[in-house]
């Protein structure tokens, strides 16, 4: 029996390694070891609960007011004596995360092979996202397997090198996730609120973002629903004080724009499934809307994912308050348009990642 540990510490992360969680453990060779970070807690804690799996270990290192130093020393401090007493054989880690970079340079120090999941995503901008652009890049040179979503984040890794014998594609683990939290008979009290509407979902929390572009993006989404009167918003806000004070001085008097607290990963994905398009600066919702047929606006200048605006399922708005509100406004007026959005090819896979990345680890590991 080989021991494999996941590794992770966000809401996102959970979403997409959950599913994974469940598949590894559904095969008798591994025994399977989940370590929690807790970078998120709230947020992380619901996607534990809905998806029922349980940590061996939780770091627990959210504090109020951390920094980036913080997080980083925090996780190598906690995972060095958990790495050393389970030694195990192989440890995933998703995506581009302070704890998937803290977490792969411990394995690295340790000579323990890393794994990792939603591998070669690349916007060639060390600074935007940040620091993701960073994480992704460093986890990339530590890594012995790169399970890569699509054949573009497959040629991102051959042009820096990685052995294409060492990269699998095998789509996003998020797809794997929808066919677990959709359901037909959802409903919810926000959703009866907008039913008589176009419903446009939001999301914006980047940390490049705070400040004068994320009032930017507020400001079009108002002016926008004011000029549109069968169209409503639900927001649900992250977490970040920043964030709360930046939305609440620019949306909370609009009456046809909702600010809710954070939805759990089932909610989340059936207002997803129910909204007329999106406006976010998230990563994970640019795979999984286009999976539900959903428009996808992007309120950033650069994105790691640019197979889904080639695709044509998303578009890069940027974060400049007239930019967003036209393209917002023409969404709205071209059907046309949002329909060739709406009818795209989803280009993140058919929902098998976690299967696939389990059949290349039993291999790999001679389970």
């Amino acid at each position: 029996m080989k021991k494999v540990m996941i590794v992770f510490g966000t809401r996102p992360e959970a979403i997409k390694m959950c599913p994974l969680v469940l598949e590894l453990q559904s095969r008798k060779c591994f025994e399977v070891v989940v370590c929690v970070t807790g970078q998120h807690k709230e947020m992380l804690d619901s996607v534990l609960e809905i998806f029922h799996v349980v940590p061996k270990f939780n770091l627990n290192i959210m504090k109020e007011q951390q920094d980036l130093s913080d997080i980083t020393c925090g996780i190598l401090q906690g995972m060095k004596d958990i790495l050393k007493a389970e030694m195990p054989d192989m440890v995933l880690v998703h995506g581009d995360t302070s704890t998937t970079f803290s977490v792969a340079l411990e394995c690295f120090y340790l000579g323990i092979p890393v794994g990792h999941v939603e591998a070669g995503l690349r916007t060639d901008n060390i600074k935007n996202p940040f620091p993701e652009e960073w994480n992704r890049r460093a986890v990339g040179l530590l890594s012995s397997l790169h399970f890569a979503p699509t054949k573009q984040a497959k040629q991102n890794l051959l042009k820096e090198g990685k052995r294409d014998e060492d990269i699998y594609v095998t789509g996003n683990t998020a797809i794997d996730a929808l066919k677990t939290t959709l359901s037909e008979n959802y409903k919810h009290p926000m959703l009866k609120w907008a039913e008589d509407s176009r419903l446009i979902l939001i999301t914006a929390h980047r940390r490049e973002n705070l400040g004068q572009p994320m009032r930017n993006m507020f400001r079009a989404i108002k002016r926008t629903v004011e000029k549109y009167p069968d169209i409503k918003a639900i927001y649900p806000i992250h977490m970040n004080p920043k964030v709360r004070a930046i939305a609440n001085d620019e949306l909370a008097e609009c009456d046809r724009i909702q600010i809710i607290e954070p939805l759990n990963v089932i909610d989340f994905h059936n207002f997803m499934k129910a909204s007329y398009f999106i406006l976010t600066d998230s990563g994970g919702i640019q795979e999984e809307a286009p999976a539900l047929g959903k428009p996808v606006l992007v309120m950033r200048d650069t994105t790691e994912r640019p197979e889904g605006v080639n695709a044509g399922t998303l578009k890069l708005v940027g974060t400049k308050e007239e930019t967003i509100y036209n393209e917002f406004c023409t969404l709205l007026d071209d059907y046309e348009a949002y329909t060739m959005m709406a009818n795209a090819q989803n280009p993140y896979g058919d929902g098998t990642a976690c299967i696939q990345i389990a059949d290349v680890l039993m291999e790999w590991l001679g389970a």
